[in-house]
């Protein structure tokens, strides 16, 4: 019987114990604090008319929580979100306050660096294009190729005032002549010189190419004769 009540004795001591440990672990990932740096990306909400030509996409934030919140950060739930200013063109300095930062319940922004950021921006523009296509390769043998024809041709682009302005003609993607012998018609994509500078409308054009067939043989002596 002693020995029965011994053995249950140690159990619950093992048992409280284990329990005591437990809740200790479970005291300190909640109560205690820890820090961690992320790469937050950046996005900006951007005036209408003007676009950003230059800027930083992410910075560091350092983050405290709780051992367990910590623990838990998916990083990519941290972000920056920024205000730009009205109106304004050129360089735009912004410092980065803790209000900025987008971060998971239970985290709290320590530090940003760096906390001050430059944005260049310049005023939209939109103007008409020229469209010139881009003719590659050889005909076959004997075939006249004539000046090709675009339909429309032009475009309506968008982009920085300072790039939209200086430009004179859009290309289209290449268009093969090799091994054609009559006239044909093919749709192809214009192409933009710049990632900043956009196709509004149309983004494709019909490319139409001349061309005279090769003169088969003995055909000339045959139309020479019937002249004659």
């Amino acid at each position: 019987m002693n020995e029965s009540l011994r053995t249950w004795g140690l159990r619950l001591l093992a048992l409280g114990l284990a329990i005591g440990i437990w809740f200790s672990a479970s005291v300190e990932d909640r109560l205690v604090s820890s820090e961690r740096q992320v790469e937050a990306s950046v996005s900006y909400n951007r005036p209408r008319g003007f676009l950003i030509l230059d800027s930083i996409r992410t910075v560091n934030v350092r983050l405290i929580g709780s051992k367990n919140a910590i623990r838990q950060l998916n990083p990519n739930t941290v972000s920056v979100q920024v205000d730009l200013p009205q109106g304004e063109e050129g360089t735009v300095t912004i410092n980065l306050s803790h209000d900025d930062i987008l971060v998971p319940p239970g985290l709290e922004v320590v530090s940003i660096e760096p906390n001050t950021i430059r944005v260049q921006m310049e005023q939209e523009v939109t103007q008409r294009v020229t469209v010139i296509p881009q003719i590659v390769g050889q005909p076959a043998r004997g075939a006249k190729v004539d000046e090709p024809e675009v339909f429309p041709n032009q475009v309506l682009v968008s982009g920085p005032g300072s790039m939209v302005k200086d430009l004179e003609s859009l290309t289209t993607r290449p268009v093969s002549l090799n091994g054609r012998t009559t006239t044909f018609e093919e749709t192809v994509a214009v192409l933009t010189p710049n990632p900043l500078i956009q196709i509004v409308q149309p983004t494709t054009v019909s490319v139409r190419v001349p061309i005279t067939p090769p003169q088969v043989a003995g055909e000339s002596g045959e139309i020479g004769k019937e002249e004659s």
